[in-house]
């Protein structure tokens, strides 16, 4: 008995000392287990890589508030790039439908396709000027019906199917784009969250739990678009517009498609 007791009372020493130095070493934090990499991170990332919270929303910022901007006229013809059908070159594919559209019918009537904003307009009053107006990381090509049904409406789920956009709801308040779109919208409003702080004669534009934001720089919710964005990963087509958008238009990206996990590094 009394060698059992020895024995006892070397395992709690020997539990103790092991618990003491677990204390003393330093912690060692692993990257998420969905993280990505690209080839941008020792370069164009290189400020940001590592960060999280506010600071890396900072960082991020200051990367990609670096950009040119375009005229809101030459928006037709980049998105006939950046939007452009990876099975036909002469079509575009629309967003909250998918569908496949040519390139020329681009305007105002029933039909065609027009621009658009992601974030909406009204939505810190920017209109169309050079800037959040012209901004290609949320404009999409869109069936002018499609855009009139979503209009300025907050991001959600639910509501009554929307013609024209099978997959897509709506109701007096809010917008739920199709499956396919989901975390495409989520990444293109965060990345404005992200680009446009106030800083630069603009609003400061900011995501909120809100579907009633109407003209104040606010765009809702903030737990649906971060749920978007983990249900819906970066496509290739989404993936191809960032390139595009960064090799032949702007010069920045949206950080959010080449790492998805940001969103909740910030958020």
């Amino acid at each position: 008995m009394f060698r059992a007791q020895i024995g006892r009372g070397k395992a709690t020493l020997a539990a103790v000392s092991a618990a003491l130095v677990a204390l003393t070493l330093p912690a060692v934090v692993a990257a998420p287990a969905n993280a990505a990499t690209t080839p941008y991170d020792d370069t164009y990332y290189k400020n940001a890589i590592g960060k999280t919270g506010p600071t890396l929303k900072s960082s991020l910022h200051t990367i990609i508030r670096s950009q040119s901007k375009i005229s809101y006229d030459a928006v037709w013809n980049a998105l006939k790039a950046t939007d452009q059908d990876p099975n036909n070159t002469n079509n575009v594919i629309l967003l909250y439908s998918g569908v496949s559209r040519s390139k020329s019918l681009n305007g105002g009537d029933v039909g065609d396709w027009n621009r658009e904003h992601t974030w909406a307009q009204s939505h810190g009053s920017f209109g169309t000027s050079a800037g959040p107006g012209t901004d290609l990381h949320h404009l999409r090509a869109c069936d002018v019906q499609v855009n009139s049904i979503r209009g300025n409406k907050d991001w959600d789920f639910g509501g009554s199917p929307v013609s024209g956009a099978s997959g897509s709801y709506t109701d007096s308040d809010s917008f739920e784009p199709r499956n396919a779109d989901k975390g495409d919208v989520a990444r293109m409003i965060l990345y404005m969250a992200v680009r446009y702080e106030g800083g630069d004669g603009w609003a400061d534009l900011e995501p909120n739990e809100s579907t009633s934001n109407g003209s104040v720089p606010l765009h809702g919710r903030l737990s649906v678009l971060k749920q978007w964005n983990e249900q819906d990963p970066p496509s290739a087509f989404e993936k191809r517009r960032n390139d595009v958008i960064y090799n032949s238009y702007q010069g920045n990206r949206n950080p959010f498609i080449d790492h998805p996990e940001w969103v909740e590094a910030i958020w």
